[in-house]
């Protein structure tokens, strides 16, 4: 006891920065030492923003992943100033990529200030016949070095021990001799970045940048290239099977049939299994059996039924009723089985392999692709997908995503609802809607690149070792965000709820209602009632998507209103995003956009329907618009290619 009260005292008012490359477990250790949960995963981008907490009288820095501190890219600049500012830095290192990582080791070593170095992964590293000298490394290196596997807590009891061990490690000899160039009452820290020419730095200290980057790059990687030669050692190993099919997933021949089988095994899984089976249960049986007769018997005690306070609370659109049924017995199981779903294809390291195999695919929309990234997590949350296109490299990038998102993408509740009405119309419709959202993507990407100025970035990304996800995680992580969802939902859910209860009760929503029957029924060819449906999605997507399960329509209406939702304005949450990152008025113009598309394209689905079934037979409209779907994606694809070419 003793021992540790002396350890704790040691490192107490402390700033504990943890800072490393992409995927290398950043994320593991600051929930240790804070008792504070955040996203684990198997790809890089898991931390996008600083992530803050505390360990005792200590503040911990969880900082984004990165290969330097030079100000290349946003994620550097954001993590430079928190490492200037930082009493001890941790750095993560992935014991299988030492050649790669110990050149940020080192940067941050000739910065002058305390380290501790954690080489995270050694599992992996031994699996794979590499033998780390961990004396001979501390040696070389001037600092202490745990080894650690993290995800399985080795090693992690002797963190904090090892944290107040930080020290000054051993600066280049070439950065010590040209650091005496600069006025002395300049931090060194920051004489280091001078010297490597980062200009921000420079400025505030009055000064121009210097002119030593290459110089001291050079000889950074002549060191770590001797430094690892010195402390590893690998022994010759047959390639494993998690090697080879990790290969084969960046090959376009094996991958996309691959990544084919993936996306019909996970339509099967949540499409059909959670879909229609548990969320059968759920609501049918455990809401609308149980819950909501309890729930009016109740309120029927205290309030006439035919009273304005009983059709607000268990009505229509009952505060309590539509609230809890749409939560719990519909969203809660749709989300969740997403949720483990995606959790589970972060954790084995897929994404980014699946980024790699449609680069050139994202290309023609002005993306690389490692905006898979934003896009599969639009899948989960739209909000954070939004927050997460600050990876990308130019703000040409991050605007196209941001629209494309804005516009194609449902959220993991939305789309779970939809892919439950999907599979009530049958597998004509299901193929003709998925044509609709891919040839909306396709042409609003080819048009966004060729209307937005500048050229796309090429695709840098790590590739992790593939692993299987370890359970506690993945329930973990998907509990968590299914839980956030729920608790972040519910009170826009009530009170989208009341304000529709109350417009009902008022005869107001019946006048909105006739006022948009041009758009609605002329156009869109929906009943009037399906205006709340989108007055509710402005609230919340999923809660207007849920909203159109309480009018009856028919199968060729509920594609229409699928299309049209799908395509409609993110939620409020998302919006707020939006402004936040482009500012008021370019989020201003891509939400009015995409209310205008979505409307446009319902109404052509609409009228094209209609044609085709005053011309055809019955059964002919909807393969006659999925025709005209696909003839028109591959008129648009031609263009594409003919002017690259």
């Amino acid at each position: 006891m003793e021992n540790n009260n002396s350890q704790r005292e040691c490192i107490t008012g402390k700033n504990i920065v943890l800072v490393g490359n992409p995927n290398v477990g950043k994320s593991v250790f600051f929930n240790y030492l804070t008792g504070r949960y955040v996203d684990v995963a198997n790809f890089p981008g898991t931390t996008t923003n600083v992530i803050c907490g505390r360990c005792g009288d200590d503040a911990i820095t969880d900082t984004p992943g990165i290969y330097g501190i030079s100000s290349f890219n946003e994620e550097e600049k954001i993590t430079r100033d928190i490492v200037l500012h930082g009493d001890i830095l941790v750095n993560i290192v992935d014991a299988v990529h030492l050649e790669r990582d110990l050149f940020l080791t080192q940067q941050l070593i000739d910065t002058g200030l305390p380290v501790v170095v954690v080489l995270n992964m050694m599992d992996e590293a031994q699996r794979q016949g590499i033998k780390i000298d961990l004396k001979v490394l501390r040696e070389l290196l001037g600092v202490p070095v745990l080894s650690t596997v993290a995800v399985d807590g080795r090693g992690m009891d002797k963190l904090k021990e090892t944290i107040c061990q930080a020290k000054v490690g051993r600066v280049l000899p070439l950065v010590a001799e040209k650091l005496t160039e600069l006025p002395a009452h300049i931090r060194r820290s920051e004489k280091l970045l001078i010297l490597e020419g980062d200009q921000l730095v420079a400025a505030r200290n009055g000064l121009p940048p210097g002119a030593y980057r290459e110089q001291i790059y050079g000889a950074r990687r002549r060191w770590i290239n001797d430094v690892v030669a010195m402390a590893v050692k690998e022994s010759s190993r047959q390639e494993t099977w998690t090697a080879v099919l990790g290969r084969w997933m960046i090959q376009p021949i094996t991958g996309i049939p691959l990544l084919a089988l993936t996306l019909w095994g996970l339509y099967q899984l949540v499409g059909v299994f959670v879909a229609q089976t548990v969320v059968g249960f759920t609501e049918e049986i455990l809401m609308g059996e149980y819950f909501e007769p309890t729930a009016r018997a109740i309120v029927g005690q205290l309030f006439a039924p035919d009273s304005t306070i009983s059709q607000i609370l268990v009505g229509h659109f009952g505060v309590i009723t539509m609230t809890v049924t749409y939560l719990l017995g519909l969203l809660f199981p749709l989300v969740l089985g997403f949720n483990l779903v995606l959790a589970v294809l972060e954790d084995t390291g897929y994404l980014p392999r699946i980024a790699t195999l449609l680069d050139r695919l994202l290309m023609s929309f002005g993306l690389n692709g490692q905006a898979v990234i934003p896009l599969v997590l639009g899948f989960g949350c739209v909000t954070m997908a939004l927050m997460s296109t600050r990876l990308l490299g130019t703000d040409r990038e991050r605007r196209i995503a941001t629209i494309i998102l804005a516009l194609t993408v449902p959220c993991s509740a939305q789309l779970a609802i939809i892919a439950t009405m999907l599979a009530g119309l049958g597998p004509e419709f299901a193929l003709v809607y998925v044509l609709i959202i891919i040839s909306v993507f396709v042409m609003g990407g080819t048009l966004l690149n060729r209307l937005i100025p500048g050229q796309s970035s090429s695709l840098w990304i790590d590739l992790p070792p593939l692993r299987l996800p370890r359970l506690a995680n993945v329930l973990k992580k998907s509990w968590n965000k299914s839980f956030e969802f729920i608790r972040e939902a519910a009170p826009l859910f009530a009170l989208g709820a009341l304000c529709l209860g109350l417009l009902e009760v008022s005869g107001s929503l019946e006048k909105i209602e006739n006022t948009l029957v041009p758009l609605t029924v002329h156009w869109l060819g929906l009943p009037k009632e399906a205006a709340s449906g989108f007055i509710m999605g402005v609230i919340r997507r999923e809660f207007g998507t849920a909203g159109l399960f309480s009018f009856p329509m028919s199968d060729v209406q509920k594609l229409v209103a699928l299309t049209t939702i799908t395509l409609f304005v993110p939620c409020i949450a998302s919006a707020m995003v939006i402004y936040k990152e482009r500012g008021w008025q370019e989020g201003t113009a891509i939400w009015l956009g995409v209310i205008g598309i979505a409307f446009v394209i319902g109404g052509l689905i609409n009228q094209l329907l209609g044609f085709f079934s005053s011309n055809l037979s019955a059964t002919s409209p909807i393969i006659m618009l999925a025709g005209v779907i696909l003839l028109t994606m591959v008129g648009v694809l031609g263009i594409t290619v003919r002017s690259e070419r």
